[in-house]
């Protein structure tokens, strides 16, 4: 499920507080590091990832295959942070309506 431009204003407001729950350093994304972050993304719903030790493209190529492949919405990208969204089974956020 997309999340629309309102929907992503409602969600940076609520990550704002949060810290990063995964940290990616200098051996990149892992299959360690993705079941973590689906563990994370099951669990809370929104999370922060840091990602240090790269170059903004690859920062952003990065950031991008890990949504797709934990079929997660990228929030926002704000230097080495991301913020990711993924409705749970049962969610607990509830975003606005369109």
């Amino acid at each position: 499920m997309a999340v629309n431009d309102k929907q992503k204003r409602f969600l940076k407001g609520l990550a704002h507080p949060l810290k990063p729950v995964v940290m990616i350093g200098n051996k990149g994304l892992t299959d360690n590091v993705l079941a973590e972050i689906d563990n994370a993304l099951e669990q809370h719903e929104l999370i922060k990832v840091r990602v240090s030790g790269l170059e903004k493209a690859d920062r952003t190529a990065m950031v991008e295959e890990i949504a797709l492949k934990s079929s997660a919405n990228l929030v926002t990208l704000i230097g080495h942070i991301a913020v990711l969204y993924r409705a749970a089974k049962e969610p607990t956020i509830q975003l606005p309506k369109k």
